[in-house]
Order: structure tokens, then C-alpha cells, then sequence
């Protein structure tokens, strides 16, 4: 029996694994080929959801999503893939394995860069896996219930590209829901400039004016020299006390992306083709933010869901075409919104690579929250059939609009 191996659960590799399940089941390929999962973590987290008041439903189990389709899956780290031998070697509980693959879909993600700061890997928090949204969670609940000290009701938050604005815009709510009320801060740090220095300059005014109208404070234009225990030292000579700081500053793929010779980005991103091979490696596919694809004949995907999940449900496809000798299917989007959340003031909402807005406040708000909590959620009902036709290697047309700017 042939082996498909999927590497990661994410938004890339879920529909990975799925669309490949469809493809495999549409060729009546079922007792032929192996669909084979691997993650460390027995869920899949819809990450963009982590900055979030609520976590309840941002992890949803794997078993209930691939056990119905004939998906097998497994937890891992994954430590070494070697291409030529076509073997991943994983650290599980039952220790050192291997895993051989007949064609492999990498879909490990993006991780956020910690730079050798002082202090930082000791002392703050991130919001980049479920596991790091719940212990900020939990630290706020603490300091909920903690008496009145220096820093207690400051929160800093470093990076104010799209995570970092979210993540801040937020915070107030998060602040409440912990019990932390009265008089409270919010920072947002950067070294660029402007806040949102790459979300273009036609967005930059309603993220200025949101932020401005949740008390949100910035510090543009310095770095962050250290951290600790009571607060943060800044380039500029400034010390922030602070109990929370919060580093949203920068996304890296995933260092697996290095094991194979081919072309990467200034992102760590392999280059894939249109039907998500990786070049010049046999039996390799790549999707999300360990991939970079040309789907318009101009541009790369970014790092987001709004890719990897089309990434994914067409190598998935790939995949199983590719190891049948079927035709594959090229994958090409062209359009692209950006959705920010902007917390209690509403959302921002643009068309176009130029980024022009097109709704804000509550009607944009009313298209993220469509986003967050239908629009890339797979179904939950455990129907085979359901999730299938979830899967199918077509792009879905843009989110819906409920008012114009």
C-alpha cells in the first residue's frame, strides 16, 4: 500500500489531508493508499483565533475530523526529514521513530522569531499556538486575582503588524474578562515608524483612529533592549513596568523547510508551483506558511489561512493525483482581502493587494466575526460527506461585505 504522509494539522495540512482523502476516495483508491497525518499537538487550532477574549472553541480534536474520512493520525515531533531516502524520523511517547512515505505534503507552518533578547525567553508571552494562548490566558487570570502591584494593569505588546494590532485592540476586553478594571494600559511597541508599516498606507488612518479610541499607546521607532521580571527596557531609554509583555514581532516557516536544497524566501518559505510541488524534489508538495505560491501570475501568498487553506485542499488533491498518475488541478486565486479585528471599535476591512478600504467599524466587524467562526471552521458534524465536499480543490469567492465605507 502506498503512503501519503501530511505534516502538520493546521490550515494547510488538515485540508491537506482531507482533500486528499476525497481524491483518494473518488478514484476508489481507498484500499490503496495510506493518508497519514502527524502533529504534535491531537487538535487543530484555529490560530487566527488565539489573540481572542474566548479560546473555547480555537482547538478542535483530530479524531473528530479525520476519523470519519479513513485518515490516520499520529503525534509526533518531527525532528529530520531526509528527501532522498523519502523518511521523517519523529520524536513520540514510545520514543525515536521513523516513517517512510511514498509522497509527503509539508505543511508545518510558520513559528514566531524570539530574537536573543535579555529576558525575553523568560518572560513573555505569545499567542502564536493554543498551548501559548492559554498560558497568556491564564497569567491574566492570576494577575485578576492578585492584589494591586507596579505593572499589573500595563500590558506591552511588541510588533504592530496584524498579529500585534489584534492582539492589543483585544486586550481590553481580555483585561475585563480577567477582573482587571480601573485604570489600565495598553502599548504597542515597534521599531518601524508607523503602526502597520506593510498594511499600507490607505488602512493606516482606521487602525490610528481604532486605536486611538481604545487608549491603546504606542512607541514607534524603538526596540526592545531587554525584559524582565517588573518591566521592559526600551532603545530609547524608557522602562515600561509591566507583568505582561506580549511579542508578536515577526513569523519564520518552520526550520523544516531547510531540509530540502531548493529555493527559499526571505521568510524561510519553499518556492511551489502552481499544483504545490516542491521543485526538483520527487514526491514532495507544500502548503501554508511553509510554502510560497505565484497564484495570481504576480504575486505570493502571505501568511495567512486565507492561503493555506486553498493551498491545502489542492495538494491534497496533488497528492493522491500525482501518486495515481491523474491529472492534477493548478491552483490560481485572484482576488485578496485583509480582515484586521480592531477589538471593541469594529474591524477594518480591504480589497486588493493595494489595500483599499472597503468596510470599517461594526459592518466590518460583522465580516470577521463570519470569518472567525464559520468561514474556516471544517464542519463538525463528523459527516463524511460534509467534510468532502468541504474539501473540493475549487477557491472559495470573497467574504461577504454588510456595508460600504
Amino acid at each position: 500500500m502506498a503512503r501519503i504522509v501530511v505534516l502538520g494539522a493546521g490550515f494547510a495540512g488538515l485540508w491537506a489531508a482531507i482533500g486528499a482523502a476525497r481524491m483518494r476516495e473518488e478514484i476508489g483508491a481507498n484500499s490503496d493508499i495510506e493518508i497519514r497525518l502527524i502533529d504534535r499537538n491531537p487538535y487543530h487550532n484555529i490560530r487566527v483565533r488565539n489573540y481572542e477574549v474566548d479560546l473555547s472553541e480555537v482547538a478542535i480534536p483530530l479524531p473528530q475530523l479525520l476519523d470519519p474520512i479513513g485518515v490516520s493520525h499520529g503525534i509526533g515531533e518531527v525532528e529530520t526529514i531526509d528527501p532522498a531516502r523519502r523518511e521523517i524520523s519523529l520524536v513520540t511517547d514510545r520514543g525515536d521513530e521513523t516513517l517512510r512515505y511514498d509522497r509527503l505534503v509539508l505543511a508545518l507552518g510558520s513559528e514566531v522569531m524570539r530574537p536573543d533578547i535579555p529576558g525575553l525567553a523568560e518572560h513573555a508571552f505569545d499567542v502564536d499556538t493554543y498551548a501559548a494562548a492559554l498560558n497568556l490566558e491564564e497569567h491574566l487570570t492570576s494577575l485578576g486575582r492578585s492584589v494591586p502591584s507596579p505593572g499589573r494593569s500595563t500590558v506591552v505588546v511588541v510588533g504592530a503588524g496584524f498579529t500585534g494590532i489584534e492582539v492589543a485592540a483585544e486586550m481590553p476586553d481580555r483585561l475585563a474578562r480577567a477582573g482587571i478594571t480601573g485604570s489600565r494600559r495598553i502599548i504597542l511597541v515597534d521599531s518601524n515608524p508607523a503602526v502597520g508599516a506593510t498594511i499600507g498606507a490607505h488602512a493606516r488612518p482606521v487602525i490610528e483612529t481604532a486605536l486611538a479610541s481604545l487608549e491603546v499607546e504606542t512607541r514607534l521607532g524603538v526596540r526592545v533592549a531587554s525584559v524582565e521580571a517588573a518591566g521592559m527596557h526600551l532603545s530609547s531609554g524608557e522602562f515600561i513596568p509591566t507583568q505582561t509583555v506580549i511579542w508578536c514581532a515577526g513569523m519564520r516557516a518552520s526550520r523544516l523547510a531547510a531540509s530540502f536544497p531548493d529555493a527559499r524566501d526571505r521568510l524561510g518559505r519553499l518556492l511551489v508551483d502552481p499544483f504545490m510541488r516542491v521543485a526538483d524534489v520527487g514526491g514532495v508538495f507544500a502548503a501554508g506558511d511553509v510554502a510560497s505560491s505565484v497564484v495570481d501570475g504576480l504575486h505570493p501568498t502571505v501568511m495567512s489561512c486565507q492561503f493555506a487553506r486553498p493551498m491545502g485542499r489542492f495538494a491534497g488533491h496533488n497528492v493522491v493525483a500525482d501518486l495515481a498518475g491523474r491529472p492534477m488541478l493548478p491552483l490560481r486565486i485572484d482576488w485578496y482581502v485583509t480582515v484586521l479585528d480592531l477589538g471593541g471599535w469594529g474591524a477594518l476591512y480591504t480589497e486588493g493587494w493595494d489595500r483599499e478600504v472597503r468596510t470599517t467599524g461594526q459592518a466590518a466587524k460583522a465580516t470577521k466575526q463570519t470569518i472567525n467562526c464559520k468561514r474556516i471552521y471544517p464542519p463538525l458534524s463528523g459527516s463524511k460527506d460534509e467534510l468532502f465536499a468541504a474539501a473540493a480543490p475549487t477557491v472559495q469567492a470573497p467574504p461577504p461585505t454588510y456595508g460600504v465605507r
